[in-house]
């Protein structure tokens, strides 16, 4: 399975986490966020980014995550209504919290909170099968002026 990742071009060079809190993981918790797509992965990076900072300099990544890894999928159904909401962040965030720790997948898809039909694949750099996820691509991306608008 390709998946695919935009990332400031500094940080592109290899499959990295910041140990930033996001959606999906509290602060120090080291997880590597991807899109099923490139587009889902430019609308992610457009939601939490601001319009200068779009203007940076960017690469999109193409990983390989080999189809024999097992994948643990958190379902639309499994959440509430309102999981995407910032007040549910801690909630998303201990779900997140757990699958690290349990270390029973490499992979963790889990809906966009975009497009809630597409999943995003998470990463967990220190599972034992992270090493068979490879980094096969990294090129120049620049978003589209009409989307900095």
């Amino acid at each position: 399975m390709l998946i695919y990742r935009i990332a400031l071009a500094k940080y592109a060079d290899k499959l990295v986490a910041s140990g930033r809190a996001a959606r999906w993981n509290p602060n120090d918790l080291d997880m590597i966020y991807t899109a099923s797509s490139r587009s889902l992965a430019c609308l992610e990076n457009v939601v939490h980014r601001n319009q200068l900072g779009l203007n940076a300099a960017f690469n999109v990544m193409t990983i390989d995550a080999p189809d024999k890894l097992k994948i643990t999928t958190i379902k639309l159904n499994d959440l509430p209504p309102d999981w995407s909401e910032f007040h549910q962040m801690r909630f998303t965030q201990t779900i997140g919290e757990n699958w690290i720790r349990e270390r029973k997948t490499a992979i963790l898809a889990v809906p966009s909170s975009i497009i809630e039909e597409e999943f995003n694949y998470l990463l967990n750099p220190k599972h034992e099968d992270f090493r068979a996820i490879k980094l096969i691509r990294s090129i120049p991306f620049i978003f589209d002026q009409r989307i900095k608008q």
